[in-house]
């Protein structure tokens, strides 16, 4: 079972007020970009989330400037919820999940996990920070297909939300 990152030392508690505006957006940019790498990493070799996560804490100065406590939330949150997050995309893609590139696996991934499980985040924010790091870290052209798959998921997924836009 996968632990709760409020019970790691490694991992600080979510505050209700925590950073604001700026701040907090490029905090959890940064968490965003750290997770996406962990994911990626993690989609590899399978190694135990948890060692993984005090890896990135521990070893990399960039995560410094990251929300914590969103990164050990995301990571452990799509780790946990991986298969449902896989079906929820498998609609919108053209190939089979497994058979698509583990950068484009580990965005798509951390991406649904927002749209499912954070509702507060707006879905335009979600599918624009994913576009985001398909640019910094995919395949040339691979930013456009993560848009086109996260906009009909997000269409699916928060239709209420996107009505009343």
């Amino acid at each position: 079972m996968v632990a709760d990152a409020r019970r790691d030392a490694r991992c600080p508690p979510m505050t209700a007020a925590g950073k604001r505006g700026y701040l907090q957006s490029r905090a959890r940019a940064a968490a965003r970009r750290n997770a996406v790498q962990a994911l990626y990493q993690w989609e590899l070799n399978r190694q135990p989330i948890d060692g993984i996560i005090g890896e990135f804490q521990t070893e990399r100065a960039e995560m410094e400037k990251a929300d914590q406590a969103y990164f050990c939330e995301v990571m452990r949150g799509v780790v946990l919820h991986r298969n449902e997050l896989a079906e929820r995309l498998e609609p919108h893609l053209k190939r089979a999940f497994p058979q698509l590139d583990p950068v484009e696996r580990a965005v798509l991934l951390l991406a649904m996990f927002e749209l499912v499980y954070r509702p507060d985040l707006p879905w335009r924010v979600v599918v624009n920070e994913a576009v985001e790091l398909a640019k910094m870290f995919g395949a040339e052209q691979s930013h456009k297909f993560i848009n086109g798959v996260l906009d009909a998921a997000a269409r699916a997924t928060r239709a209420a939300e996107i009505g009343a836009a």
